[in-house]
């Protein structure tokens, strides 16, 4: 915690503008991850919410605010005040999405579930990429169609007893980044206490063995509703911070390839480590902006992108977080080998320890073979 408290201080305001991004992320991920990882629901969804709160907030910074003089209502302090409206309204509306989309999601399982997630999001892009809520609602734009929504300027500064700042700003983007910290921080504990809670217990015993946990008593389409609300909720800050962080909101928010974002950063990370979805969420932004520094990786970002989720699946166990464990053990037993027999110990360890992690490998490209040898074998029309 104190590294990133301190770190804004060492990186110029990009730097520190992508690591607030990423925090912001993987307390979208984590939110995400009490539904997957902990309660074994994969949701293809869940930019919806995303889109619920930040079109609920950016209105607010556009048509509310004016409309009310909230812009100066609260002093030096009105656009911090503001801010704060932002994000209640913005959970609120994703948690009232949660209740409505998780009643009949749920009544689903495994893949069913994830297509019906999946089916309500592109439902909602659908609403604000064609603005169809401005044939029902007395305005003329609501969600402005495929251009969005954009609200920056309406983000002025704040004034804290004579200490003045930018509430967000490109060119400093500090006071945002503590913002997002303390708020993701306190988010991210509240999900912890969850966790540990005995409803995240209940969470986990329907991972393992819904059946058993329905047989010991456990309303298992009730338990999977509340976690729902819960994930769609803390998802809806996480988006609205995001919105507001990235000063608009266009229709692409709530698209599939949106949702697939806290599954990928989920899964680089590790599903099965509470804070596995936050390092994700850092691995994969930074990786993606190491990959726009070469402009032939960047006109290939995805195939690069793929390679490496591969080489994260294929090699490590729990995504990063279980990489690092790992890691670490095999460093205790490489000591132990260089207290033993000196460097050759260790250079042999690791030798071993290549061999072992390809083994697998190997007998699947084998059996592959065998297999399409098998069918093209004596006899085949092939």
């Amino acid at each position: 915690m104190a590294v990133l408290i301190v770190v804004p201080w060492l990186l110029p305001a990009l730097q520190v503008d992508l690591l607030t991004r990423a925090l912001l992320i993987g307390v979208l991920a984590v939110a995400f991850n009490l539904l997957y990882g902990y309660t074994g629901l994969l949701s293809f969804g869940h930019a919806m919410f995303v889109a619920a709160a930040g079109y609920t907030a950016a209105l607010f910074f556009l048509r509310v605010v004016p409309a009310y003089g909230l812009d100066a209502a609260f002093g030096g302090i009105s656009v911090l005040v503001n801010f704060v409206f932002a994000l209640l309204l913005g959970v609120i509306a994703a948690s009232i999405l949660a209740v409505v989309v998780g009643y009949f999601s749920v009544q689903l399982e495994e893949i069913y579930f994830a297509m019906i997630t999946l089916s309500f999001s592109m439902a909602i892009w659908v609403v604000v990429q064609y603005d169809h809520l401005a044939a029902v609602m007395p305005l003329n734009v609501v969600t402005n169609g495929s251009d969005g929504l954009d609200f920056l300027s309406k983000i002025g500064m704040v004034n804290i007893f004579g200490i003045e700042f930018y509430l967000r700003h490109f060119l400093h983007p500090r006071p945002y980044y503590y913002i997002s910290l303390f708020i993701g921080t306190a988010a991210v504990y509240t999900l912890w206490r969850v966790v540990r809670s005995p409803f995240g217990t209940v969470c986990q015993a329907l991972r393992e063995n819904p059946e058993r946990a329905q047989a010991l008593g456990v309303n298992v389409q009730r338990h999977r509703w509340k976690t729902f609300i819960i994930s769609g909720a803390f998802t809806g800050l996480a988006g609205a911070m995001l919105t507001v962080h990235s000063g608009g909101i266009t229709p692409g928010a709530a698209h599939w390839t949106a949702s697939a974002e806290p599954v990928l950063v989920t899964v680089i990370g590790g599903p099965y480590s509470f804070l596995g979805p936050v390092i994700g969420a850092v691995t994969f932004e930074y990786l993606r902006w190491f990959i726009r520094q070469f402009p032939l990786l960047e006109a290939y970002w995805e195939l690069s992108f793929g390679i490496l989720l591969l080489i994260v699946v294929l090699f490590f166990d729990n995504g990063v977080t279980g990489g690092l464990k790992r890691l670490g053990e095999w460093l205790g037993s490489a000591r132990g080998h260089y207290d033993r027999d000196g460097f050759d110990g260790v250079v042999g360890f690791g030798g071993e320890s290549v061999i072992a992690k390809l083994q697998p490998i190997r007998h699947a490209v084998v059996d592959a073979v065998d297999s399409i040898t098998d069918s093209r074998g004596p006899g085949s029309n092939d």
